[in-house]
């Protein structure tokens, strides 16, 4: 490490370039080892700025010497690379360093500052080539910017350690992140102050289970903007009261037959005993989708009485809506009819004194199901208009594919 000892630009003078002699008057690109933290001036007790080819050259091997680990030598190396490039493309360019002489980041950013000027009143480059180590460098761009036209950035990163940093300042943006803070470390920690409670009144199991499901249902909420439709529910429930909406009853409705069904369901599947999971679950099913579908179609004519009190014409999926759910739930009561009666848990459907098969009866529910479908499609067409909202949304839908 050298002590007191000052190193300057070389004068200038014409000759090579690499014996440290440059025409300040020819130069045209200047290449600037960039260094925030001090870290080259303090190892090196150097003055700055520090311009020349042998002027840098001497001050990586102080540098080196002093913390061999240190990224600024590889900053300093890759300097003296560049502008080696430069030179070898018969590109007129001087090396120099450039190191802040403050710990504070105000002053350590206005003696950078200065040193630019002090450089750009010997050199007058007409571009600058900025070589740093670490985000912290690149955060003094802007006063480069400001001072000499930036043309190219190299940033420096030592092989070994890539990943690491990369790392390093993921994390870092991450944290600065207040959105992805909240999403992701809030419900992280609820869990951990939650773990000690769940070891100490359930097993352990139960305890990874119970924070497993908290921290799914927290980024569910999150990841599939649950937040954003809860958030904006009483304002819509307020502007529906108040425009007088028949879909407000309609809606109430819906929910209270789809409690019914879940009521009825649960208390079917609750009479089979002893049977499998999976029977109890077709069981829930072929009891609740009746009154899931009748919930469902209320819901969707409320919302078409609401099209038709508008007077502005009745769009196509709104009228659509309600035979569609009355398809589904019949194709699905079909199918859960049909694993019933295999398993023996319902006896078999009569009509007219005829028993009917299960296939048989499956095979009614499909075609009940298309033919429902088939008729709410024709009437959509027939009666269904389209609005300038629907026009405009299409041709965005054309375009985009």
């Amino acid at each position: 490490m050298a002590s007191g000892r000052t190193v300057r630009a070389d004068p200038p003078a014409t000759g090579s370039f690499l014996s440290g002699r440059i025409d300040s008057r020819n130069v045209t690109t200047l290449v600037i080892c960039i260094d925030r933290s001090g870290a080259i001036g303090r190892a090196t007790n150097v003055p700055m700025p520090v311009a020349g080819w042998e002027a840098v050259r001497s001050l990586v091997t102080d540098a080196g010497l002093s913390d061999p680990e240190d990224a600024s030598v590889n900053c300093l190396l890759e300097s003296l690379r560049v502008a080696r490039d430069l030179r070898d493309e018969r590109e007129e360019a001087v090396v120099a360093v450039v190191s802040a002489e403050s710990d504070t980041a105000v002053g350590a950013d206005r003696s950078i500052a200065a040193q630019l000027d002090d450089l750009v009143d010997r050199y007058d480059p007409r571009a600058a080539i900025a070589v740093v180590d670490s985000a912290e460098d690149e955060q003094v761009l802007p006063i480069v910017e400001s001072r000499i036209p930036v043309d190219s950035v190299d940033r420096v990163v030592v092989r070994q350690a890539r990943d690491i940093e990369s790392t390093y300042y993921l994390l870092k943006q991450f944290l600065a992140d207040e959105q992805l803070r909240s999403t992701i470390l809030v419900p992280f920690g609820v869990a951990l102050l939650l773990v000690p409670a769940l070891f100490y009144w359930f097993s352990a199991g139960e305890a990874i289970a119970g924070v497993a499901g908290l921290l799914g249902a927290a980024l569910l909420y999150k990841g599939l903007a649950i937040d954003r439709f809860v958030a904006g529910m009483p304002e819509r429930v307020r502007e529906a009261l108040y425009a007088g909406q028949v879909s407000v009853v309609t809606y109430v409705v819906a929910g209270g037959l789809a409690l019914v069904g879940g009521f009825f369901g649960v208390l079917s599947a609750s009479e089979l005993g002893d049977a499998p999971a999976l029977v109890e679950a077709v069981e829930f099913t072929y009891a609740a989708v009746p009154w899931f579908a009748v919930a469902g179609v209320t819901a969707a004519v409320g919302r078409l009485l609401d099209e038709l009190i508008r007077d502005e014409g009745i769009r196509t999926p709104y009228l659509n809506l309600p035979f569609v759910i009355a398809a589904v739930s019949l194709v699905v009561r079909g199918f859960a009819g049909y694993f019933l009666a295999q398993e023996a848990i319902h006896d078999p459907f009569e009509m007219g004194g005829v028993a009917v098969t299960p296939v048989q009866q499956l095979a009614a529910f499909i075609v009940g199901g298309i033919v429902v479908s088939l008729v709410g499609v024709k009437l959509a067409s027939d009666v269904g208009t389209e609005t300038l909202e629907d026009v405009i949304d299409a041709d965005r839908e054309t375009d985009g594919e």
